[in-house]
């Protein structure tokens, strides 16, 4: 029988995987998987100054992440250089930042790979809350994002406002990224967000049944990690990662 306390954790893992398969599916189509991955690092920073004098590593997590957003999106703007290699500028530099923070390897190894047993009732209420945010503001902007995909001109002539949109989806992924940081941390958060997408992307001929699948498998895919690796007492992090893996490694075998 499952106790209390690993429930909690079961469900929080549940709703930031969903909400984290859910974001995939739009950063897979839109070729920003990677982009993802690198944005996960921007938060190691504020995680180090958390860590280090004892504060919520989600809140400090998140304004990192949202004010590398913003630059992100600032900078778009008046450089006109591509989102992929603004936020590879910020990824070098937040990780030289963190790395130079964290005064020790456990501290680090905590924020690189995550420690989901130190979530608290206020962040996971917090988790489901924002989670809860993210599909609610996606599902009004996702139309948008994929014709913007599609072509720039299509979505401007559709009346789609591309920019207050592109800064909106950052904000919604600095979200996701924070609240995920706990659970398998800031070096396996990219693929949290990725694997599923992708595995989703194997399985499905329409957009519907693609975001369908991407946050199917986001949900399934976190607790199963989290109870398999509490069972066998093993590290939450890689193994929920692990478990992605084996969900689109079937997707390949399964894909028509």
């Amino acid at each position: 029988m499952i106790d209390q306390n690993l429930l909690f954790l079961l469900i929080t893992a549940g709703v930031v995987g969903a909400a984290a398969g859910y974001l995939g599916s739009i950063m897979v189509l839109r070729r920003l998987a990677l982009a993802g991955d690198v944005l996960s690092h921007v938060a190691l920073p504020g995680i180090g100054i958390a860590l280090v004098y004892n504060l919520n590593p989600f809140l400090l997590a998140f304004i990192f992440l949202f004010t590398a957003s913003w630059l992100i999106w600032v900078l778009e703007k008046k450089t006109q250089l591509p989102t992929e290699a603004l936020i590879g500028i910020l990824f070098v530099a937040s990780l030289a930042i963190g790395a130079m923070i964290i005064p020790d390897l456990e501290k680090l190894g905590e924020a690189l790979f995550g420690d989901i047993s130190q979530i608290g009732i206020f962040d996971a209420t917090l988790a489901i809350l924002l989670s809860a945010f993210v599909f609610v503001i996606g599902s009004k902007i996702y139309k948008g994002l994929v014709l913007g995909t599609i072509s720039e001109d299509l979505a401007i002539a559709n009346g789609v406002k591309l920019r207050k949109i592109n800064l909106l989806f950052l904000i919604l992924v600095s979200a996701v990224v924070a609240l995920g940081v706990k659970v398998v941390g800031t070096l396996l958060m990219g693929a949290l967000i990725i694997v599923s997408a992708t595995a989703a992307k194997n399985l499905s001929h329409s957009i519907s049944r693609y975001v369908s699948l991407s946050t199917i498998f986001g949900l399934v895919t976190a607790p199963s990690g989290l109870l398999i690796a509490k069972t066998y007492e093993l590290p939450p992090g890689p193994i929920i990662i692990l478990v992605g893996i084996g969900i689109f490694l079937l997707s390949l075998f399964s894909r028509r």
